[in-house]
């Protein structure tokens, strides 16, 4: 799994990925899946890495693969 820790803001396109279920999970980081565009596990969206969607995706990275997108 490529989940790397505190990614860092750019201009490269991200494609995030949800692995895990928000079934007894936090608010936050439901609705933190939901800002992002996640809807289910195995719903893929890809995001440019700009700061708001890098913090995003470190409020929940146990939750969501990353990988640079092609």
């Amino acid at each position: 799994m490529s989940t790397p820790k505190n990614i860092k803001a750019s201009d490269a396109k991200l494609a995030i990925t949800q692995i895990k279920s928000t079934i007894g999970g936090k608010q936050n980081q439901k609705d933190t899946l939901r800002s992002l565009g996640l809807k289910h596990i195995g719903h893929t969206v890809v995001r440019t890495a700009d700061a708001v969607t890098v913090g995003m995706i470190n409020t929940v990275p146990h939750l969501v693969k990353v990988e640079e997108a092609k």
